[in-house]
């Protein structure tokens, strides 16, 4: 197949998504499609901040984890709701918590941050967080994250990164429900 038939099969309109059946879905609580609307909100030909953050909150709320990344970026932001680190980071620790390797990635870079900020033991406790989401998200082959552990471990003691290992040992990821983990 060349290139221009692969074109046109792939813009032809069997193939672009019924705009209207996904929001019928998202209407009647369909966390994916409640997703899909808020990627299209989010970056479609005039982004709509305010929408995408609506239906990325209504498919956050049932638990799907990009859709709570999405939100928690959004209000790290302050695109379409205002800017609220406190509930960036509930957002983004529940999706890292879910397993998404982007969020687990966010999350130890948000905690090595920290870690330069908060007193002795406070620090320690970041750079053990820290290496947890990064080589979580490393193992997932989440770009960036292995390096970003290897960082960590520099500033790290023994005693520390045994502990990060003991925690990244013992995360229970997402319950796999239907056969697709999330």
């Amino acid at each position: 197949m060349n290139l221009l038939s692969f074109c046109r099969r792939l813009l032809s309109p069997s193939s672009v998504p019924d705009f209207e059946a996904t929001e019928a879905r998202a209407e009647q609580g369909d966390a994916g499609a409640q997703f899909g609307l808020g990627q299209k909100y989010s970056s479609g030909e005039t982004p709509d901040s305010p929408q995408a953050a609506e239906w990325y909150r209504k498919a956050a709320e049932q638990g799907h984890a990009p859709a709570q990344y999405n939100l928690g970026l959004m209000y790290a932001n302050g695109h379409g709701v205002p800017r609220d680190d406190a509930e960036a980071l509930l957002w983004i620790r529940k999706a890292a918590e879910s397993g998404d390797a982007g969020a687990q990635h966010n999350l130890g870079g948000r905690c090595h941050r920290a870690s330069f900020r908060e007193r002795k033991p406070d620090a320690s406790e970041c750079r053990i967080e820290a290496y947890k989401w990064l080589f979580l998200a490393s193992v997932q082959g989440y770009k960036g994250s292995a390096a970003a552990c290897e960082q960590v471990t520099l500033v790290m003691t023994s005693a520390e990164l045994a502990e990060g290992n003991h925690r990244a040992a013992s995360f229970v990821g997402p319950k796999a429900e239907n056969g697709n983990g999330r």
